[in-house]
């Protein structure tokens, strides 16, 4: 037979004053103040037919395929039908607000920093000593190794070593500014010589450097990356006064 317990409100507070998540929930609470306020002084509207297309967003995204489903979600989350389509309403204003911002801005921004969103598909095996470092790397240059040898030979990591040092489709970013300057510089396919961090020497495979393209998907990064810095610049001018009595 299950157990009946009952949470209050008061515990819900105290749970998240407990393990220190108060600063995440009122930046939450910010963020929704700041959006709806900047929505109003710009005049956003939103329409009925873009609050539905959320909706079923919304629902599509948490598997809510039947009014049941639905039902158990809200109760799961204790939010009443009023708060979901305040919920709703929430994201797409969001949206467009981000829009209204910033939307002409992204082109701007993706020719002044596209540089850092040029990527690299590359293979590295990392290794304690450079002067072996720099053996592999002649080896290599001579023909007497494939890099995949000499990654199942040396990588320690199993999956890492299974995929031969394979490290993906990596960003500027994603990588050491002493690896990434070296890396993109290079000419593919090109082993490069080996680069010595605190991590180690790295041998690298250079496979393929790929020229940064302003499609649809890198246009909402950059919107939204563009939004979210605004925002926390506006949370960071407002002084925070909490009332938990």
């Amino acid at each position: 037979m299950l157990k009946v317990l009952t949470v209050s409100s008061d515990e819900i507070v105290y749970q998240i004053k407990l393990y220190c998540q108060i600063s995440s929930v009122v930046e939450g609470i910010l963020t929704r103040k700041i959006i709806a306020r900047a929505a109003l002084e710009a005049g956003i509207k939103v329409e009925a037919s873009e609050l539905q297309q959320a909706a079923d967003g919304l629902r599509l995204m948490n598997k809510l395929t039947s009014a049941d489903a639905t039902w158990s979600w809200l109760q799961k989350h204790s939010l009443s039908l009023d708060e979901f389509e305040e919920l709703v309403y929430a994201t797409v204003i969001s949206s467009k607000l981000a829009q209204h911002l910033f939307v002409e801005k992204v082109e701007p921004f993706f020719v002044e920093h596209q540089l850092n969103y040029a990527q690299v598909i590359m293979y590295e095996v990392v290794l304690d000593d450079f002067d072996l470092a720099m053996e592999l790397f002649y080896a290599l240059a001579e023909g007497e190794m494939s890099f995949h040898e000499v990654a199942h030979q040396y990588i320690q990591d199993t999956e890492l070593r299974r995929k031969g040092g394979y490290r993906g489709i990596l960003h500027r970013t994603d990588l050491r500014p002493e690896i990434s300057a070296t890396v993109f510089a290079a000419t593919p396919p090109q082993i490069v010589k080996p680069i010595l961090t605190s991590i180690g020497a790295h041998l690298i495979l250079v496979e393929e450097l790929i020229e940064p393209q302003l499609d649809e998907m890198l246009r909402l990064k950059i919107l939204s990356d563009l939004f979210s810095e605004w925002l926390q610049r506006q949370i960071e001018q407002v002084e925070i006064v909490t009332n938990l009595a």
